[in-house]
């Protein structure tokens, strides 16, 4: 089992005052906000998308190094990224910290850094935040599209 301050390495300091992405979009296509009643943290993001391609994105954090972390990570990568690779990296990161599974890798690689955090259940979903207001964002923007695309098949 990890100890304490294993869940706050330098890495992870670090990752969290690189937050970035940190003005919300005036427009965003879809806002989806993230909130953990165990710890009170709060992730709040703004997503544009361009087909399945995130090509705008915005986030409020108010959250524990932990999370400040892995959004750090997501505000650094997520703009260029597909919803189903969005996907999988939270899928990752859930198996990581509730399963044992192995961290994602590839540019996301340094969300790893949280593995230790799999030792304290009490601080998944802070960690998991900005995972779950993303993919919420993007099945917004997804739905909204598919109900355009019926109305526009009703009208032809």
């Amino acid at each position: 089992m990890s100890l304490p301050e294993d869940i706050y390495s330098q890495r992870i300091l670090e990752l969290a005052a690189a937050l970035s992405r940190t003005a919300r979009l005036t427009t965003p296509e879809a806002t989806a906000k993230a909130h953990s009643k165990l710890c009170g943290s709060t992730v709040t993001v703004d997503l544009d998308m361009e087909g399945d391609v995130v090509t705008g994105y915005g986030q409020t954090v108010k959250a524990c190094l932990l999370g400040q972390s892995a959004a750090s990570v997501m505000g650094r990568e997520i703009v260029g990224s597909r919803a189903e690779e969005l996907r999988e990296v939270g899928a990752a990161m859930r198996k990581m910290l509730k399963e044992g599974g192995s961290p994602p890798e590839g540019r996301w690689a340094d969300l790893a850094v949280l593995e230790p955090v799999r030792d304290y259940k009490a601080r998944h979903p802070s960690t998991l935040l900005v995972f779950d207001a993303v993919e919420d964002a993007i099945a917004q923007i997804e739905a909204k599209r598919a109900k355009m695309d019926k109305r526009s098949k009703e009208h032809v």
